[in-house]
């Protein structure tokens, strides 16, 4: 089948750089979607973008469908044919809709049943005639902001400025907001011109002869490749921080790296102002030393070629010079400060207009944080810490440098802590409970910390959870995902074995005076959301689903146990009797599962030995279990009782016909599987 490549470009205003990368994936992955859909066969789908584009190439099109027949059901044969051999109405329409007439049925068994079928030729139809069905491609595209312009209805990212859809040398034709397909594009703002396009293979090319390198890929490892070299030319250290990179590759379509100077006096500001103001606000790399001492210099990268670095250079100097002045003032006047005074301040400052102010949140934070040192069996001295640093953790919010520099909340705060002679742990603490900030970021070192870290988190995911304000789909803009998983991974790395179930009794009975909604559904929303987490976090460690269906069955417990449970389960499931064993305590589940009263069991009415067996084996594990032991010690313990359980259902018919001696059977089922259950509910385990 002769084949054609086609080229799709949406030229637009400059983009976000945050939202290009989704952008185009989106857009390369309704294409293939697209194709798929219309049966077009192809060699390879390649994306591309830049500030001002978003463009695919089709390698290798097909420039048809294939033929094809297609089989299509009907009626079933008693409604499609009486007993004489008439074809009835439903008949005789459903042929009709697929073109053909009743000599055309042919009839199938399905399931025992026969019912009409038919077969139909479909033409293929030419490639050329359904590529501008792409229209409605481009317009399916959603993005996180939209806007209009002009007297257009439509709301797209940025004003579409033109087209191309290109198939061969063919342009498909089509308009969007009153902008037409062509064959042409633009090149660089102000290095490039028009290109004019005959084929869609020579995409990449003919742009960067307009210094345009489209693929974004490209952009990236020239940028890196560009740092490296200044790195050994001036034997520096330029950290190049993930984040930032991805942003500079999609803010520029040619990518030139150049460095620029700033006075060594501003050294003097705390390195974390410097490194914000220039990463932040400026999307510098600032230049270290090899001993990693931070250098008076900046790595930034133009959108153009080489001319004229040394004006470009100054330009940014002039700018970077007046951001790290206002910095130098921030921080001077900041000294002059004191913390009593900023605490008042937050009296007046509105945290959410249903929740409080800050002082609100600060006293409700508080309150969590001394409940929870004291759970957490915290030394006397650790919590007054804590309550010192929970006293101040919001101080830095309404300082100079803060309210000019959001991202340095906490970094501030423990600084200027240190500075009016508050403790270094509790000064340390207001910086740790904001972390983790990120998913790569680490969590809390010390208790203190920590423990804030989890009373702040708590009061805000139940405070909001308590208006309504809780996440769903995509739409989380208070982070509150972020925030439990911040929880669930500092339970985790402190080792703390308190329940998550007793984290949020806690804070819900800490907060009970200011919460505008309480009772068991504002605890079960918040247990459910908290489930969910940490169903994700073992989902993202490759734990199989029904594993953490089994542990995760009852309550969520300890957030560090349920990690060793699931450690457990996958170390032993490849073992050779994991299967029995599963088995046998599935068993003991199941059927407990159907008592709906309990009593103590009574072994005097055990009937034979397998069940004294079985209850002398159970009591001993048990006794075992209840001295604390370990998630692998727990599980062997039970894994023990698989013989015992064997026998004694080879040797016991559970469902007595004597109504006492059925009762206690069930009774020492329900005690053997509660034991069961306090580990996984093991009956979920999917075992073959």
């Amino acid at each position: 089948m002769n084949k054609r490549d086609l080229l799709l470009e949406i030229g637009l205003e400059e983009m976000p750089a945050r939202f290009i990368p989704a952008s185009i994936e989106a857009l390369k992955g309704k294409m293939e979607s697209w194709l798929s859909e219309k049966q077009l066969g192809y060699t390879s789908v390649y994306a591309f973008s830049s500030p001002r584009r978003l463009a695919l190439v089709v390698a290798g099109l097909d420039q048809s469908q294939q033929d094809r027949e297609e089989e299509a059901k009907g009626p079933a044969k008693r409604i499609a044919q009486s007993d004489n051999g008439e074809w009835s109405k439903a008949a005789a329409g459903f042929t009709r809709g697929q073109g053909l007439t009743v000599e055309d049925i042919y009839f199938k068994e399905i399931n025992g049943v026969e019912y009409a079928h038919v077969k139909k030729f479909i033409k293929g139809q030419q490639t050329s005639m359904l590529l501008p069905e792409l229209k409605e491609l481009i317009l399916s595209l959603t993005f996180p902001k939209n806007m209009r312009w002009a007297n257009n209805d439509l709301r797209y990212i940025r004003p579409i400025k033109w087209l191309i859809a290109l198939f061969g040398e063919e342009v498909i034709p089509f308009s969007i907001a009153n902008v037409e397909t062509s064959n042409k594009s633009l090149g660089h703002r102000f290095l490039g011109g028009e290109i004019v396009f005959n084929n869609p293979s020579d995409y990449e090319k003919k742009m960067l002869a307009q210094y345009v390198m489209v693929n974004a890929d490209e952009r990236k490892e020239a940028i890196v490749s560009q740092i490296k070299k200044l790195e050994e030319e001036n034997n520096w250290v330029i950290p190049i921080d993930a984040d930032l990179l991805d942003e500079v590759t999609n803010l520029v379509e040619y990518p030139t790296t150049l460095f620029g100077t700033f006075e060594e006096s501003f050294l003097e500001l705390p390195t974390e102002v410097l490194i914000t103001s220039m990463k932040e606000h400026q999307r510098y790399f600032p230049v270290k030393s090899k001993e990693g001492k931070l250098l008076p210099y900046f790595v930034t990268v133009r959108n153009g070629d080489h001319q004229h670095l040394e004006k470009v250079a100054k330009g940014n100097e002039k700018v970077l010079r007046a951001r790290l002045a206002d910095a130098a003032f921030f921080y001077k006047e900041d000294q002059k400060l004191v913390i009593d005074d900023l605490l008042k301040k937050l009296e007046t400052i509105v945290y959410h207009e249903e929740i409080g102010t800050l002082a609100e949140k600060v006293a409700r934070v508080r309150a969590i944080a001394a409940s929870l040192s004291e759970k957490l069996n915290l030394t006397k001295e650790e919590q007054q810490d804590v309550d010192r640093a929970a006293q101040i953790a919001k101080f830095d919010l309404v300082t100079n440098m803060v309210y000019e520099f959001p991202e340095l909340q906490g970094l501030m705060g423990e600084r200027y802590a240190l500075q009016k002679g508050e403790k270094k742990v509790v000064a340390a603490a207001i910086n740790e409970h904001y972390m983790p900030r990120h998913a790569e970021d680490e969590t809390a070192k010390s208790n203190v910390g920590a423990v804030l870290a989890l009373a702040e988190k708590l009061d805000t995911i139940v405070s909001f959870f308590s208006i309504g304000m809780v996440p769903t789909g995509s739409q989380d803009p208070y982070a509150l995902r972020r925030q439990a998983t911040g929880i669930v991974q500092t339970l985790i790395d402190k080792n703390w074995s308190i329940s998550i179930e007793s984290l949020v009794d806690l804070t819900i009975n800490a907060m009970s005076h200011s919460l505008i909604v309480a009772g068991e559904e504002l605890v079960d929303s918040v247990l459910s959301f908290f489930k969910l987490r940490v169903k994700h976090i073992l989902q993202e460690k490759g734990i199989r689903y029904d594993m953490i269906d089994a542990i995760l069955a009852e309550k969520i417990g300890g957030a560090a146990s349920v990690l060793r449970k699931a450690s457990v389960l996958e170390l032993r499931k490849g073992a050779a009797d994991f299967k029995e064993g599963i088995e046998a305590l599935s068993r003991i589940i199941n059927i407990s599962n159907k008592v709906t009263t309990i009593s103590p069991v009574d072994p005097s009415l055990f009937e034979n030995e397998y069940e004294h067996e079985l209850y002398n084996r159970f009591q001993d594990v048990m006794e075992k279990i209840n001295s604390e032991v370990n998630e692998e010690e727990y599980f062997d313990l039970l894994f023990s009782l698989k013989d015992a359980i064997s026998a004694y259902f080879d040797h016991t018919m559970v469902m007595a016909d004597e109504e006492k001696v059925k009762e206690n059977r069930l009774n020492l089922m329900v005690e053997i599987a509660s034991y069961i259950k306090g580990f996984a509910s093991v009956n979920e385990i999917i075992v073959k």
